[in-house]
């Protein structure tokens, strides 16, 4: 294990024009409409604090585990076709609802081969049919062994915006922050199919610190 590299302050900088007008709306609110109205918004305001929280974390060095690209929980394990790259995959999801960190990093290091946004619709994340019609974002890295890994990031219920740092010819580290999705959504993972899961469906996970899967080296 190990503590990786993290640029970004304890809250994720995507959150501070939401927090910033919470406590305003909280201030105002105590000053004008009086502490129960104010008492309200300032739990309001707690919420977006914890929702944009941001940690550090550490996780597994090894190239050959893939890291959990968001906070939350399995939903799915089953292997499938990877719609985004075109191959047989092992497809792991992570539902993270709102009280998860909603930043999202890299699972493995490597280069970045394509990066696709989807339009579509806002059904309750936690469904297998939001996989392949809520709005979404594919990232496929392609890594130092000729892996193929496929992350996308998917819209839920309440979420309305992906956000994706990375574009095609970016190299990327382990545990790299590449993204965030506001209010609750999912992370689906399209791993090579003779990787092997190392988390179960139902499992509470954390973004860099829980190895979803081991993958084969190329050439075993």
């Amino acid at each position: 294990m190990r503590q990786f590299p993290w640029p970004h302050p304890i809250i994720a900088r995507e959150g501070w024009p939401f927090l910033a007008m919470a406590v305003l709306a909280a201030m105002l609110a105590d000053a004008w409409l009086g502490s129960f109205l104010g008492g309200m918004l300032w739990i309001v305001a707690i919420f977006v604090l914890q929702f944009f929280r941001d940690p550090p974390r550490v996780g597994s060095a090894d190239p050959d585990d893939v890291l959990s690209p968001a906070d939350g929980r399995i939903v799915a394990i089953e292997l499938c076709e990877d719609p985004y790259a075109d191959r047989p995959a092992l497809k792991i999801s992570v539902f993270m609802n709102v009280f998860n960190v909603h930043s999202n990093r890299t699972p493995l290091a490597g280069r970045v081969e394509q990066v696709n946004y989807f339009s579509g619709r806002f059904f309750n994340a936690a469904l297998d049919k939001a996989s392949l019609e809520n709005e979404r974002n594919a990232v496929v890295i392609r890594d130092a062994q000729g892996r193929l890994v496929t992350a996308v990031q998917i819209a839920g219920l309440i979420a309305r915006r992906i956000l994706c740092y990375v574009q095609p010819g970016d190299e990327l580290d382990r545990a790299a922050r590449y993204g965030f999705i506001r209010f609750g959504s999912r992370v689906d993972l399209y791993l090579p199919p003779d990787s092997r899961p190392q988390v179960t469906v139902g499992q509470v996970v954390k973004a860099t610190s829980t190895v979803l899967a081991r993958l084969e080296p190329r050439g075993a």
